[in-house]
Protein backbone atom coordinates (compact mmCIF):
# COMPACT_ATOMS: atom_id res chain seq x y z
CA UNK A 1 0.00 0.00 0.00
CA UNK A 2 1.75 3.08 -1.17
CA UNK A 3 2.20 5.83 1.45
CA UNK A 4 -0.72 8.61 0.03
CA UNK A 5 -3.27 5.42 0.33
CA UNK A 6 -2.97 5.50 4.14
CA UNK A 7 -5.29 7.67 6.18
CA UNK A 8 -3.78 10.51 8.28
CA UNK A 9 -4.09 10.05 11.86
CA UNK A 10 -3.41 12.10 14.82
CA UNK A 11 -1.93 9.73 17.01
CA UNK A 12 1.32 11.59 18.12
CA UNK A 13 0.15 15.19 18.17
CA UNK A 14 0.23 16.87 21.43
CA UNK A 15 -2.76 17.77 23.57
CA UNK A 16 -2.91 21.29 22.18
CA UNK A 17 -2.83 20.56 18.72
CA UNK A 18 -5.45 17.44 19.12
CA UNK A 19 -7.68 20.32 21.23
CA UNK A 20 -7.10 23.46 18.81
CA UNK A 21 -7.89 21.08 15.77
CA UNK A 22 -11.03 19.93 17.63
CA UNK A 23 -12.41 23.53 18.59
CA UNK A 24 -11.75 24.74 14.91
CA UNK A 25 -13.55 21.44 13.52
CA UNK A 26 -10.54 20.26 11.63
CA UNK A 27 -11.07 17.14 13.17
CA UNK A 28 -14.08 15.71 15.62
CA UNK A 29 -13.27 14.56 19.14
CA UNK A 30 -14.57 10.82 18.04
CA UNK A 31 -12.27 10.35 14.76
CA UNK A 32 -9.08 11.40 17.63
CA UNK A 33 -10.31 8.72 19.90
CA UNK A 34 -10.68 6.42 17.63
CA UNK A 35 -7.13 6.64 16.07
CA UNK A 36 -5.69 6.39 19.43
CA UNK A 37 -7.85 3.54 20.45
CA UNK A 38 -7.24 1.59 17.02
CA UNK A 39 -3.12 2.69 18.22
CA UNK A 40 -3.32 1.20 21.08
CA UNK A 41 -4.75 -1.92 19.71
CA UNK A 42 -1.60 -2.31 17.92
CA UNK A 43 1.14 -1.46 20.23
CA UNK A 44 -0.72 -1.59 23.91
CA UNK A 45 0.36 -5.72 23.79
CA UNK A 46 3.97 -5.09 23.68
CA UNK A 47 4.26 -2.47 26.54
CA UNK A 48 1.14 -3.49 28.70
CA UNK A 49 0.58 0.19 29.97
CA UNK A 50 -2.97 -0.33 30.27
CA UNK A 51 -5.13 -2.04 33.21
CA UNK A 52 -8.29 -1.36 31.60
CA UNK A 53 -9.53 0.84 28.29
CA UNK A 54 -12.97 2.43 27.88
CA UNK A 55 -13.05 1.57 24.58
CA UNK A 56 -17.17 1.67 23.76
CA UNK A 57 -17.82 4.71 26.94
CA UNK A 58 -14.75 6.62 25.36
CA UNK A 59 -16.21 6.70 21.83
CA UNK A 60 -19.75 7.43 23.31
CA UNK A 61 -18.02 10.42 25.27
CA UNK A 62 -15.95 11.93 22.56
CA UNK A 63 -19.22 11.79 20.82
CA UNK A 64 -20.56 14.43 23.58
CA UNK A 65 -17.25 16.35 23.31
CA UNK A 66 -18.18 16.67 19.14
CA UNK A 67 -21.58 17.90 20.79
CA UNK A 68 -20.59 20.71 22.85
CA UNK A 69 -21.82 24.35 21.81
CA UNK A 70 -18.78 26.01 23.48
CA UNK A 71 -15.50 23.70 22.53
CA UNK A 72 -13.64 27.41 22.82
CA UNK A 73 -13.63 27.50 26.66
CA UNK A 74 -12.63 23.56 26.36
CA UNK A 75 -8.64 23.66 26.84
CA UNK A 76 -8.25 19.52 26.63
CA UNK A 77 -10.91 19.61 23.45
CA UNK A 78 -11.57 16.08 22.54
CA UNK A 79 -7.84 15.04 23.96
CA UNK A 80 -7.35 11.69 24.52
CA UNK A 81 -6.17 10.86 28.15
CA UNK A 82 -5.43 8.02 30.51
CA UNK A 83 -5.67 8.00 34.49
CA UNK A 84 -3.61 6.06 36.77
CA UNK A 85 -5.53 2.81 38.12
CA UNK A 86 -5.17 4.01 42.05
CA UNK A 87 -7.54 7.01 41.28
CA UNK A 88 -11.59 6.70 41.04
CA UNK A 89 -13.09 6.83 37.33
CA UNK A 90 -16.75 6.52 37.73
CA UNK A 91 -17.84 3.27 36.56
CA UNK A 92 -14.49 1.16 36.77
CA UNK A 93 -12.85 -0.74 39.98
CA UNK A 94 -9.84 1.14 41.25
CA UNK A 95 -7.20 -1.45 40.88
CA UNK A 96 -4.38 0.28 42.92
CA UNK A 97 -1.94 -2.17 41.08
CA UNK A 98 -3.47 -4.78 43.09
CA UNK A 99 -5.64 -7.99 42.94
CA UNK A 100 -5.55 -7.92 46.56
CA UNK A 101 -6.63 -4.12 47.27
CA UNK A 102 -8.72 -3.35 43.95
CA UNK A 103 -11.86 -1.52 45.11
CA UNK A 104 -15.45 -1.77 44.30
CA UNK A 105 -16.85 -0.06 41.15
CA UNK A 106 -16.75 3.97 41.75
CA UNK A 107 -19.85 5.79 41.58
CA UNK A 108 -18.31 8.99 41.55
CA UNK A 109 -14.88 10.24 39.41
CA UNK A 110 -12.19 11.59 41.35
CA UNK A 111 -11.97 15.53 41.43
CA UNK A 112 -8.99 15.68 39.39
CA UNK A 113 -10.23 13.03 36.74
CA UNK A 114 -13.91 15.28 36.98
CA UNK A 115 -11.87 18.14 36.12
CA UNK A 116 -9.79 16.57 33.00
CA UNK A 117 -13.42 15.76 31.73
CA UNK A 118 -15.16 19.51 32.42
CA UNK A 119 -12.17 20.54 29.91
CA UNK A 120 -12.84 17.96 27.36
CA UNK A 121 -10.60 15.60 27.81
CA UNK A 122 -11.70 11.81 27.56
CA UNK A 123 -10.42 9.20 29.30
CA UNK A 124 -9.18 5.78 27.32
CA UNK A 125 -9.11 4.15 30.15
CA UNK A 126 -6.46 3.11 33.64
CA UNK A 127 -2.85 2.67 33.48
CA UNK A 128 -0.74 0.10 35.59
CA UNK A 129 1.29 0.89 38.45
CA UNK A 130 2.47 -1.13 40.94
CA UNK A 131 0.98 -2.67 44.24
CA UNK A 132 -0.69 0.22 46.63
CA UNK A 133 2.19 2.82 44.30
CA UNK A 134 4.64 2.01 46.29
CA UNK A 135 7.77 0.57 44.14
CA UNK A 136 9.67 2.76 41.09
CA UNK A 137 9.07 -0.43 39.39
CA UNK A 138 5.61 -1.15 37.32
CA UNK A 139 4.54 -5.13 37.39
CA UNK A 140 2.35 -7.60 38.88
CA UNK A 141 1.37 -11.48 38.58
CA UNK A 142 -0.80 -10.30 35.41
CA UNK A 143 1.60 -8.19 33.59
CA UNK A 144 4.97 -6.61 33.17
CA UNK A 145 5.10 -3.21 32.04
CA UNK A 146 7.53 -2.19 29.68
CA UNK A 147 9.83 0.72 28.81
CA UNK A 148 9.08 1.87 25.15
CA UNK A 149 12.58 3.26 24.69
CA UNK A 150 13.83 -0.20 25.69
CA UNK A 151 11.84 -2.99 26.29
CA UNK A 152 13.94 -4.87 28.12
CA UNK A 153 13.86 -1.72 30.69
CA UNK A 154 11.10 -0.24 33.17
CA UNK A 155 9.18 2.16 32.82
CA UNK A 156 9.64 3.42 35.95
CA UNK A 157 6.91 4.03 38.94
CA UNK A 158 4.62 4.36 40.53
CA UNK A 159 2.88 5.82 37.58
CA UNK A 160 5.20 3.19 34.97
CA UNK A 161 1.99 2.31 32.84
CA UNK A 162 1.01 6.49 32.66
CA UNK A 163 4.73 7.00 31.23
CA UNK A 164 4.81 4.31 28.99
CA UNK A 165 1.76 5.13 27.15
CA UNK A 166 2.87 8.72 26.39
CA UNK A 167 6.20 7.77 25.39
CA UNK A 168 4.41 5.59 22.95
CA UNK A 169 2.13 7.88 21.82
CA UNK A 170 -0.95 6.23 23.07
CA UNK A 171 -2.54 9.30 24.72
CA UNK A 172 -0.70 12.62 24.22
CA UNK A 173 -1.18 13.18 27.93
CA UNK A 174 -1.71 10.79 30.73
CA UNK A 175 -2.40 11.65 34.53
CA UNK A 176 -0.38 10.42 37.68
CA UNK A 177 0.16 10.99 40.96
CA UNK A 178 3.75 11.31 42.81
CA UNK A 179 4.12 10.42 46.16
CA UNK A 180 7.88 9.86 46.64
CA UNK A 181 9.06 10.22 43.29
CA UNK A 182 6.19 8.78 41.03
CA UNK A 183 5.69 11.51 38.32
CA UNK A 184 9.27 12.32 38.05
CA UNK A 185 11.03 9.26 38.51
CA UNK A 186 9.01 7.33 35.19
CA UNK A 187 8.85 10.79 33.36
CA UNK A 188 13.55 10.64 33.61
CA UNK A 189 12.90 7.09 32.71
CA UNK A 190 11.03 7.25 29.61
CA UNK A 191 12.04 10.92 28.63
CA UNK A 192 9.04 13.25 29.14
CA UNK A 193 7.95 15.91 31.25
CA UNK A 194 6.82 15.48 34.95
CA UNK A 195 5.70 17.74 37.23
CA UNK A 196 4.99 17.02 40.69
CA UNK A 197 2.82 20.52 42.08
CA UNK A 198 3.53 21.73 45.47
CA UNK A 199 1.56 20.57 48.46
CA UNK A 200 -2.10 21.52 48.28
CA UNK A 201 -2.06 23.08 45.15
CA UNK A 202 -4.59 20.05 43.22
CA UNK A 203 -6.78 18.28 45.38
CA UNK A 204 -4.87 15.31 47.38
CA UNK A 205 -6.33 11.56 46.65
CA UNK A 206 -9.38 10.10 48.70
CA UNK A 207 -9.37 8.72 52.28
CA UNK A 208 -6.06 7.27 53.24
CA UNK A 209 -3.88 7.30 50.48
CA UNK A 210 -2.47 10.58 50.24
CA UNK A 211 0.74 9.51 52.43
CA UNK A 212 0.60 11.76 55.28
CA UNK A 213 0.80 15.14 52.73
CA UNK A 214 3.49 13.71 50.20
CA UNK A 215 1.41 12.53 47.53
CA UNK A 216 0.40 15.28 44.44
CA UNK A 217 -1.54 14.88 41.25
CA UNK A 218 0.14 15.71 38.21
CA UNK A 219 0.80 14.97 34.49
CA UNK A 220 2.87 13.19 31.65
CA UNK A 221 3.47 14.63 28.64
CA UNK A 222 5.57 14.91 26.01
CA UNK A 223 5.88 19.00 25.67
CA UNK A 224 6.14 21.86 28.03
CA UNK A 225 3.11 23.28 26.64
CA UNK A 226 1.06 20.12 26.97
CA UNK A 227 2.30 19.69 30.98
CA UNK A 228 1.56 23.88 31.52
CA UNK A 229 -2.31 23.16 30.41
CA UNK A 230 -2.87 19.39 31.97
CA UNK A 231 -1.27 21.35 35.36
CA UNK A 232 -3.64 24.21 34.65
CA UNK A 233 -6.90 22.39 34.57
CA UNK A 234 -5.70 20.25 37.40
CA UNK A 235 -5.13 22.95 39.19
CA UNK A 236 -8.76 24.46 38.54
CA UNK A 237 -6.93 27.63 37.10
CA UNK A 238 -7.35 28.98 33.38
CA UNK A 239 -4.38 28.18 31.54
CA UNK A 240 -1.46 30.92 30.90
CA UNK A 241 0.83 31.33 28.51
CA UNK A 242 4.15 30.56 29.56
CA UNK A 243 6.52 33.61 29.61
CA UNK A 244 10.79 33.08 29.92
CA UNK A 245 11.91 33.87 33.00
CA UNK A 246 14.22 37.08 33.80
CA UNK A 247 17.48 36.14 34.52
CA UNK A 248 17.96 33.48 37.50
CA UNK A 249 19.83 32.24 39.79
CA UNK A 250 20.03 28.59 39.82
CA UNK A 251 21.68 26.36 42.02
CA UNK A 252 23.36 23.34 40.91
CA UNK A 253 24.18 19.77 43.49
CA UNK A 254 24.85 16.43 42.39
CA UNK A 255 24.96 15.51 46.32
CA UNK A 256 22.15 12.50 46.53
CA UNK A 257 19.97 12.19 49.56
CA UNK A 258 20.73 8.75 49.83
CA UNK A 259 24.93 8.14 51.54
CA UNK A 260 26.53 6.02 48.98
CA UNK A 261 24.57 6.55 46.22
CA UNK A 262 25.37 8.45 43.46
CA UNK A 263 24.32 9.70 39.77
CA UNK A 264 26.48 7.56 37.19
CA UNK A 265 28.83 9.76 34.68
CA UNK A 266 25.41 10.03 32.20
CA UNK A 267 23.55 11.61 34.83
CA UNK A 268 26.40 13.96 36.27
CA UNK A 269 26.91 14.96 32.17
CA UNK A 270 23.40 15.56 32.16
CA UNK A 271 23.34 18.01 35.11
CA UNK A 272 26.16 19.54 33.28
CA UNK A 273 24.43 19.70 30.42
CA UNK A 274 21.41 21.39 31.54
CA UNK A 275 23.88 24.19 33.21
CA UNK A 276 25.24 25.13 29.63
CA UNK A 277 21.53 25.31 29.00
CA UNK A 278 20.76 27.54 31.58
CA UNK A 279 23.60 29.82 30.96
CA UNK A 280 22.14 29.96 27.12
CA UNK A 281 19.21 31.17 28.63
CA UNK A 282 20.85 34.03 30.44
CA UNK A 283 20.61 32.84 33.98
CA UNK A 284 23.53 32.35 36.39
CA UNK A 285 24.55 28.85 38.09
CA UNK A 286 26.24 28.19 41.22
CA UNK A 287 27.44 25.33 43.52
CA UNK A 288 24.64 24.54 46.43
CA UNK A 289 24.10 21.52 48.12
CA UNK A 290 21.10 20.34 50.34
CA UNK A 291 22.31 18.89 53.90
CA UNK A 292 20.15 15.71 53.80
CA UNK A 293 20.05 14.47 57.19
CA UNK A 294 20.85 10.57 58.04
CA UNK A 295 17.29 11.26 60.24
CA UNK A 296 15.37 12.92 57.03
CA UNK A 297 16.16 9.46 55.16
CA UNK A 298 15.32 7.62 58.06
CA UNK A 299 11.95 9.52 58.60
CA UNK A 300 11.12 9.74 55.01
CA UNK A 301 11.65 5.62 54.79
CA UNK A 302 9.17 5.36 58.25
CA UNK A 303 6.55 7.33 56.38
CA UNK A 304 6.75 5.15 53.60
CA UNK A 305 6.28 2.63 54.78
CA UNK A 306 3.37 4.06 57.17
CA UNK A 307 1.80 5.05 54.09
CA UNK A 308 1.28 1.47 52.87
CA UNK A 309 0.20 0.39 56.29
CA UNK A 310 -2.55 3.03 55.96
CA UNK A 311 -3.59 2.11 53.08
CA UNK A 312 -4.04 -1.21 53.64
CA UNK A 313 -5.95 -0.38 57.21
CA UNK A 314 -8.44 1.51 55.09
CA UNK A 315 -8.99 -1.09 52.37
CA UNK A 316 -9.80 -3.53 54.93
CA UNK A 317 -7.64 -5.95 52.97
CA UNK A 318 -5.73 -8.85 55.34
CA UNK A 319 -1.99 -7.87 54.40
CA UNK A 320 -0.96 -11.72 53.76
CA UNK A 321 -3.26 -11.31 50.52
CA UNK A 322 -0.42 -8.52 49.37
CA UNK A 323 2.41 -9.43 47.20
CA UNK A 324 5.45 -10.51 49.15
CA UNK A 325 7.24 -7.67 48.63
CA UNK A 326 4.15 -5.44 49.99
CA UNK A 327 3.60 -7.17 52.99
CA UNK A 328 7.01 -6.94 54.57
CA UNK A 329 6.48 -3.01 53.86
CA UNK A 330 3.23 -2.80 55.48
CA UNK A 331 4.69 -4.60 58.43
CA UNK A 332 7.10 -2.23 58.88
CA UNK A 333 5.03 0.63 58.53
CA UNK A 334 2.98 -0.94 61.69
CA UNK A 335 5.84 -1.34 63.12
CA UNK A 336 7.21 2.38 62.30
CA UNK A 337 3.78 4.00 63.66
CA UNK A 338 3.87 2.04 66.87
CA UNK A 339 7.34 3.18 68.23
CA UNK A 340 6.22 7.04 66.73
CA UNK A 341 8.67 7.19 64.17
CA UNK A 342 6.22 8.92 61.72
CA UNK A 343 5.52 12.58 63.41
CA UNK A 344 4.34 15.64 61.04
CA UNK A 345 6.50 17.85 63.48
CA UNK A 346 9.84 16.38 61.54
CA UNK A 347 8.28 16.83 57.80
CA UNK A 348 7.28 20.28 58.93
CA UNK A 349 10.66 20.70 59.94
CA UNK A 350 12.21 19.23 56.63
CA UNK A 351 9.55 21.88 54.66
CA UNK A 352 11.22 25.13 56.87
CA UNK A 353 14.82 24.06 56.22
CA UNK A 354 14.28 23.50 52.63
CA UNK A 355 12.43 26.68 51.57
CA UNK A 356 15.01 28.52 53.73
CA UNK A 357 17.09 26.95 51.53
CA UNK A 358 16.65 28.87 48.65
CA UNK A 359 16.85 32.48 50.71
CA UNK A 360 20.03 31.49 52.44
CA UNK A 361 21.91 30.63 48.91
CA UNK A 362 20.09 33.41 47.42
CA UNK A 363 18.88 30.80 44.49
CA UNK A 364 15.60 30.89 42.99
CA UNK A 365 15.66 27.34 41.80
CA UNK A 366 18.01 23.77 42.39
CA UNK A 367 18.99 21.56 39.79
CA UNK A 368 19.92 18.20 40.17
CA UNK A 369 19.91 14.83 38.61
CA UNK A 370 16.81 12.89 38.00
CA UNK A 371 18.13 9.23 38.55
CA UNK A 372 21.14 8.06 39.32
CA UNK A 373 21.59 5.16 37.08
CA UNK A 374 19.61 3.72 33.86
CA UNK A 375 15.69 2.07 35.06
CA UNK A 376 16.31 -1.86 36.25
CA UNK A 377 15.03 -4.63 34.13
CA UNK A 378 11.77 -4.85 33.37
CA UNK A 379 11.14 -8.30 35.29
CA UNK A 380 8.64 -9.63 37.81
CA UNK A 381 9.57 -7.86 40.60
CA UNK A 382 6.56 -8.54 42.37
CA UNK A 383 7.67 -11.65 43.07
CA UNK A 384 11.12 -10.66 44.64
CA UNK A 385 12.13 -10.00 47.95
CA UNK A 386 11.40 -7.15 49.80
CA UNK A 387 14.61 -6.28 49.86
CA UNK A 388 15.36 -6.77 45.99
CA UNK A 389 12.89 -4.10 45.30
CA UNK A 390 14.48 -2.19 48.35
CA UNK A 391 17.77 -1.88 47.02
CA UNK A 392 17.21 -1.65 43.05
CA UNK A 393 14.42 1.54 44.13
CA UNK A 394 17.17 2.71 46.55
CA UNK A 395 20.34 2.70 43.73
CA UNK A 396 18.55 4.28 40.44
CA UNK A 397 15.88 6.88 41.79
CA UNK A 398 17.17 8.41 45.01
CA UNK A 399 16.75 11.75 43.96
CA UNK A 400 13.00 13.05 44.11
CA UNK A 401 11.67 11.47 47.64
CA UNK A 402 13.02 14.85 49.83
CA UNK A 403 10.86 17.42 47.68
CA UNK A 404 7.68 15.23 48.90
CA UNK A 405 8.42 15.65 52.25
CA UNK A 406 9.17 18.96 51.59
CA UNK A 407 6.04 19.66 49.42
CA UNK A 408 7.84 21.66 47.29
CA UNK A 409 6.69 21.78 43.54
CA UNK A 410 9.52 20.22 40.74
CA UNK A 411 10.02 18.66 37.42
CA UNK A 412 12.33 16.23 35.42
CA UNK A 413 12.67 17.81 31.98
CA UNK A 414 14.85 15.52 29.37
CA UNK A 415 18.46 16.70 27.94
CA UNK A 416 19.63 13.77 26.06
CA UNK A 417 20.36 10.58 25.69
CA UNK A 418 22.27 7.85 27.43
CA UNK A 419 25.24 6.25 25.75
CA UNK A 420 22.87 3.12 25.62
CA UNK A 421 20.33 5.21 23.95
CA UNK A 422 18.11 5.30 27.09
CA UNK A 423 16.87 9.02 27.51
CA UNK A 424 18.58 11.27 29.91
CA UNK A 425 16.66 14.25 32.11
CA UNK A 426 17.36 16.75 35.17
CA UNK A 427 14.59 17.72 38.28
CA UNK A 428 14.33 21.42 38.94
CA UNK A 429 12.89 22.11 42.47
CA UNK A 430 11.50 25.62 43.60
CA UNK A 431 10.21 27.17 46.62
CA UNK A 432 6.28 27.06 47.31
CA UNK A 433 4.31 28.58 44.19
CA UNK A 434 6.36 28.33 42.04
CA UNK A 435 5.19 25.91 39.02
CA UNK A 436 5.22 28.35 36.55
CA UNK A 437 8.41 29.48 36.90
CA UNK A 438 9.90 25.69 36.77
CA UNK A 439 7.70 25.21 33.19
CA UNK A 440 8.86 28.32 32.28
CA UNK A 441 12.27 27.41 32.50
CA UNK A 442 11.72 23.63 31.47
CA UNK A 443 10.73 25.48 28.14
CA UNK A 444 13.85 27.44 27.64
CA UNK A 445 15.49 23.97 27.95
CA UNK A 446 13.12 22.58 25.33
CA UNK A 447 13.84 25.39 22.47
CA UNK A 448 17.06 25.62 23.75
CA UNK A 449 17.43 21.25 22.74
CA UNK A 450 14.35 19.96 21.98
CA UNK A 451 13.87 16.36 22.63
CA UNK A 452 12.63 13.31 20.61
CA UNK A 453 8.70 13.57 21.83
CA UNK A 454 8.50 9.70 21.65
CA UNK A 455 10.50 6.93 21.82
CA UNK A 456 12.12 5.71 18.54
CA UNK A 457 9.84 3.54 16.53
CA UNK A 458 6.96 4.93 18.26
CA UNK A 459 4.09 6.02 17.45
CA UNK A 460 3.61 2.84 15.38
CA UNK A 461 1.29 4.39 12.51
CA UNK A 462 1.11 5.24 8.57
CA UNK A 463 1.82 9.00 8.82
CA UNK A 464 1.00 12.21 10.70
CA UNK A 465 -2.04 14.05 10.05
CA UNK A 466 -1.22 17.15 7.66
CA UNK A 467 -3.17 19.20 10.04
CA UNK A 468 -0.57 18.77 13.02
CA UNK A 469 2.77 18.47 10.66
Amino acid sequence: MAVQDIMPTWVGATAKQVARGVRRGDVSATQVVADHLDHIARADADLAAFRVLRGGEAITEAEKVDEEEDLANLPLAGVPVAVKENTPVAGLPTWNGSAAVRTPVAEADHEVVRRLRGAGAVILGVTRMPELGLWALTDDETAVTRNPWDTRRTPGGSSGGAAAAVAAGLVPMAHGNDGLGSIRIPAACCGLVGLKPGRGVIPSQLGADDWFGLAEHGVLTTTVADAAVGFSVLAGRRPEKLVPPQRLRVGVSLRSPVRGVSPDAPNRDAVAAAGRLLAAAGHDTVPADPVYPTRLGLQGIATWFAAAAADVRASGVDRRSLQQRSRRHVALGEWAQRRGYVREADRAAWRVRSVGFFSDHSIDLLLTPALAAPPPEAAGWSSRSWRANMAANIRYAPFAAPWNIAGLPSIVVPVGRRPDGLPVAVQLIGPPGSELLLLGVAGQFEMESPWPRHAPGYPRVGTGSPAVA
